[in-house]
């Protein structure tokens, strides 16, 4: 193999190699760069088919991909908008410095906009449109630590002021108008429209918003426009796996709407990206193997006449040569450091820079600083069709800050400037502001009337107005069906058995059948749709596919045979739980980036949801995505025969953490329709910025009617599922709460504690402990600052108070789910409280629940426990229980084996 490669990298006969070369330029010249690639492909083809074995190189020369002479020339003035950019750098590099001279160390970035300032000045002086009656507008994902860039651009039209500026990571303090470090709609609704500083989340984001784009059109529910989704993102960025796991995806579907600007400033956060290699041509090949356009812009302007003189390609084998470490050692060093180290390795490289002093050889720009070759490279990727594009801009990190970070190791956490560093910044980019002003490093703006302010709005205008903008409303009015209209499932099944995850199914077939919200409603699995019980909507409504179906399905003589449809309204996203996650959030924030709203179920098993793609569920709370969230087969002992890393015993606690999630462990099919109905109504009537996490079972078994009166306490998440009526005197009674399926085993507890002991049991349906634990702090908080006033009753507490007996829970959750109301007992109640802590393992409902220690047997068992210990039946009871209910009391603590 080595033998092959030297006689592939050699050239052994320079002169026919030339005819070649001639004969190529010569078809380029009279019929285009076309032709000549498909006389290429021949060749190649030609090759194979005799046995040469040509090895794949996705790569090109390190130059950029477009020649000068194809480069589209930028629009506008060039000169103002280079005294633009100068004024956002000072201002980006004053709002983290000044915040940083206070007390606190409030922290912040310089670096990375540093780098990146040209990249984002040409989108919005060029292409970056806002939503207007003429366009609904591109979308933009920011570079987390470039946001103090784009508030200083904001500073400039007007729409933020120094006031403001000054409250940069002050959002307490600021009382509603400090700026968020990095960007967060929840914090700025009205601005930020993604969050995206938790690397890799902006591009697998950006990836389905652009598939959810093409999906609306092809349903036809928005119209098809040249709309492009940017999304920015860095080299050291590409490393997480979010950030490239899903861009075969875009290659595959042919996201022509989707456009990565990857700004490869060569360093991570503590040193080089790939100090031992190139990771531009590492990237490079990563897309274009994927099926991308990849766009490099890899030298400025200053670097044309060399390559124009390169004709032995002595310069392009250099730039070759050279790896990334030795790029940033060049940048940070100098001119004359570069001279030597770099065009100084062979005489002719050193013999084209010997008219150049030390200052012009530092001055050779790379491509991402460069407005022309960025411009050029950003017309060619909004006019690529039919496939997604890469540009890959090199750029230095720290650009402009000199010895105080320019192109060093710590430059990423570099977010304090000495005087000197300030002073070396104004004079760097010219900014007019006076030596006597310097240690304040004072915001500077020309003013409103100023030539450049003008620019700058003229441009926004020609493009629809400012961004960022967020909308928080969608124009479209729709109204939720009413309770009724989910009779199928809020009525009894009679002996006929279902599962929950049934029940959500019909609930779903129910919405879909609504004129108004079914074309909406956006059906989302990762590759079960069979186990959820979902291949009826394979026909009713068909599975998106962008190019439709090609072929005829194996099974296309069933009733529910695989069908794929480009209007299909199924998104099936594969493997990939982050890829139905980033589906979902897509369609649950199009409401507000797309003014279109939908109603997406994301259906999951409960163990791959916010324990594998918990980054995303908080972003989604950050972005007020609003839909259902369901975790199928849950619970720790309802997944029968899956074992450890399928049971879930704790994704309600996740859950729970988010504050706008609202999280349901419904038992009986009628409460989740209650659910259903709430959910819809609040997030697509009443918009408000919630999303829901359902969790449901497969086991089966049969469903009561809807009791009068139960649906407030199903959404507060707790009410009297059975009252065992007034006590007897002296008769032993106790509160039995449960969720999920083990609520009933919590009802069979009852009946045993009443035959075998004569313990009576009121009996609670608890279908969220989130909601009842944050009705419990919420009224305690109320309590602790209104010490005068009347004080509120927990819900819980209002519920129980006046039981008699102590109270039990039992969940198929680990035990901190249900513990969370312990706060909120009625004074003197017991609690005790059963769960599934431990790992998950294999065997059947009942031997599980028996070893978790939460079925009917260990509930009533703890029931009379608690009972004894109030004194109110006899410790031989306990023991009598434990004999023959067959409770081992020596067996290990489930959560130690």
């Amino acid at each position: 193999m080595d033998q092959l490669d030297d006689i592939l990298h050699q050239d052994l006969d320079p002169t026919e190699t030339q005819e070649w070369v001639e004969s190529l330029n010569a078809v380029i010249d009279r019929e285009g760069t076309e032709r000549a690639h498909f006389l290429l492909e021949r060749l190649v083809d030609s090759t194979r088919r005799s046995g040469g074995y040509l090895p794949f190189d996705p790569t090109t020369e390190y130059v950029n991909t477009i020649p000068p002479h194809l480069e589209a020339k930028m629009s506008g003035d060039a000169a103002m908008e280079w005294r633009i950019r100068t004024l956002i750098r000072w201002n980006a590099m004053a709002t983290v410095v000044r915040a940083n001279r206070k007390p606190g160390e409030l922290g912040g970035h310089i670096a990375s906009f540093a780098s990146s300032a040209t990249l984002y000045d040409v989108g919005f002086n060029h292409f970056w449109r806002a939503p207007s009656a003429d366009h609904p507008g591109d979308l933009v994902f920011h570079q987390g630590h470039s946001s103090p860039g784009i508030y200083a651009r904001s500073f400039l039209e007007g729409r933020i002021g120094e006031e403001q500026l000054d409250l940069f990571r002050m959002e307490v303090a600021g009382h509603g108008r400090g700026l968020s470090s990095y960007p967060h709609p929840w914090l700025m609704p009205d601005y930020w429209q993604v969050p995206t500083v938790s690397m890799g989340l902006g591009p697998i984001q950006a990836i389905y918003q652009a598939q959810f784009w093409k999906y609306l059109e092809h349903r036809g529910l928005m119209p098809k426009t040249d709309r492009k989704i940017w999304c920015f993102m860095g080299d050291g960025e590409c490393d997480e796996p979010e950030s490239l796991g899903a861009i075969s995806l875009a290659g595959r579907e042919g996201l022509d709407n989707l456009i990565f600007v990857i700004n490869c400033n060569l360093q991570r956060l503590d040193g080089p990206v790939r100090g031992n290699g190139k990771i531009i041509q590492e990237l490079e090949g990563v897309f274009r193997g994927a099926g991308w356009n990849a766009i490099k812009v890899v030298w400025g302007s200053y670097w044309d006449p060399l390559l124009a003189r390169d004709k032995n390609g002595v310069l392009r084998k250099l730039m070759m040569e050279t790896i990334d470490g030795e790029y940033q050692a060049c940048k940070a060093f100098g001119g004359a450091y570069t001279r030597e180290h770099f065009f100084g390795k062979y005489p002719e490289t050193r013999e084209m820079v010997a008219n150049l002093s030390d200052d012009d050889i530092w001055r050779l720009n790379r491509g991402g600083h460069d407005p022309h070759k960025v411009y050029a490279a950003y017309h060619a990727a909004v006019n690529t069709k039919g496939m997604p594009t890469v540009i890959l801009a090199k750029t230095v990190k720290g650009y402009g800050m000199g010895a105080a970070g320019e192109s060093q190791n710590p430059t990423h956490q570099q977010k304090k400037l000495d005087d000197e560093a300030v002073r070396h910044f104004r004079d760097r980019f010219n900014i007019p502001v006076p030596d006597a002003k310097l240690a304040e490093v004072p915001y500077y703006h020309p003013g409103k009337d100023s030539p450049e302010v003008q620019y700058m709005l003229e441009r926004r205008k020609a493009l629809g107005g400012s961004l960022p903008q967020r909308r928080r409303h969608t124009d479209v009015k729709l109204k939720a069906p009413e309770l009724a209209a989910f009779e199928q499932i809020t009525k009894g099944t009679g002996d006929r058995e279902i599962s929950t995850t049934m029940a959500l199914v019909r609930g779903m077939n129910l919405l879909l059948r609504d004129k108004a919200i079914g074309p909406r409603v956006v059906p989302i699995v990762a590759d079960e749709a069979r186990t959820f019980g979902m291949e009826g909507m394979f026909r009713q409504i068909g599975i998106y596919a962008p190019f439709g179906q090609k072929y005829r399905p194996q099974d296309a003589d069933q009733l529910l045979y695989y069908r794929e449809d480009q209007k299909g309204q199924v998104l099936q996203e594969g493997i990939s739980e982050a890829g139905g996650m980033a589906a979902w959030m897509a369609a649950a924030t199009s409401y507000s980036i797309s003014n279109q709203p939908m109603l997406p179920f994301f259906i999951y098993y409960s163990m791959f949801g916010f324990q594998r793609i918990g980054d995303l569920a908080w972003a989604a709370g950050d972005m007020r995505s609003r839909g259902f969230l369901i975790g199928g087969t849950s619970g720790r002992t309802t997944l029968n025969g899956e074992g450890l890393q399928h049971e879930d015993g704790h994704s309600h606690l996740m859950a729970g953490s988010i504050p706008n999630v609202r999280a349901y462990d419904p038992t009986f099919s009628y409460e989740v329709a209650v659910i259903m109905q709430d959910g819809t109504r609040r997030m697509l009537e009443e918009q408000e910025d919630v999303y829901y996490y359902l969790t449901v079972m497969n086991e089966n078994y049969a469903h009561p009617d809807l009791p009068q009166g139960v649906e407030e306490g199903i959404i507060k998440g707790m009410y009297l599922f059975k009252d065992a009526g007034k006590p007897k005197k002296g008769e032993p009674r106790v509160q039995l709460l449960g969720s999920g399926t083990i609520l009933r085993e919590a009802i069979a507890a009852a009946e045993l504690l009443e035959k075998d002991f004569g313990v009576t049991a009121d009996i609670w349906s608890v279908p969220s402990f989130i909601e009842v634990r944050r009705d419990g702090f919420d009224a305690e908080r109320w309590n602790r600052l209104h010490p005068e006033a009347e004080q509120r009753v927990p819900y819980v507490t209002g519920l129980l108070q006046g039981r008699q007996g102590p109270a039990i829970a039992a969940t198929d959750y680990v035990r901190e789910y249900a513990d969370q109301i312990r706060a909120f007992m009625p004074d003197g109640m017991r609690y005790t409280v059963l769960g599934t802590d431990g790992f998950g393992r294999s065997d059947t409902r009942e031997h599980l629940r028996g070893f978790f220690e939460v079925d009917r047997y260990w509930i009533a068992h703890a029931a009379l426990a608690a009972l004894a210990k109030d004194g109110k039946i006899n410790a031989k009871d306990v023991a009598r229980a434990i004999r023959e209910y067959k409770l081992d009391p020596d067996k290990p603590n489930p959560l130690t084996v």
